[in-house]
């Protein structure tokens, strides 16, 4: 599937979800599964945004989801690297306010080195451009 590319892998204590591309209509299930994925492996992630082009109000709604179910069992899911010309609807929404949300995946693995997600909380450090 072209649009979206997208990889984990364990760092710290966290896995880290890496996305690449555009997240939107086409590719929204797709990065629904592969935080299902992640999800079954690990209950501490980091969604590392860096990559991503386009982010549509569905993958949001995507990435809130997850954040709820990893939240209500006593687990963590940060954003990382979200860049606004690209990711405008975390704004736009107001939940770049409400979600844990970090400059890089090193920023957000450092506010809770031990993966225990006591660090890692709204406001926990603020993103612009």
């Amino acid at each position: 599937m072209e649009g979206i590319r997208l990889s984990s892998e364990r760092r710290d204590g966290f896995t880290v979800v890496a996305v690449s591309g555009e997240l939107d209509i086409v590719t929204s299930r797709r990065f629904d599964e592969c935080l299902a994925d992640a999800r079954r492996e690990n209950d501490h992630i980091i969604i590392d945004l860096s990559a991503v082009d386009f982010m549509d109000t569905g993958s949001l709604a995507v990435i809130v989801g997850h954040w709820k179910q990893l939240t209500a069992a006593g687990g963590t899911l940060a954003l990382a690297g979200a860049r606004y010309r690209y990711t405008k609807t975390l704004w736009i929404t107001g939940l770049a306010d409400r979600l844990p949300l970090y400059e890089s995946v090193a920023a957000a693995i450092a506010a809770d080195p031990s993966g225990t997600g006591a660090a890692a909380g709204p406001g926990a450090e603020a993103v612009g451009s």
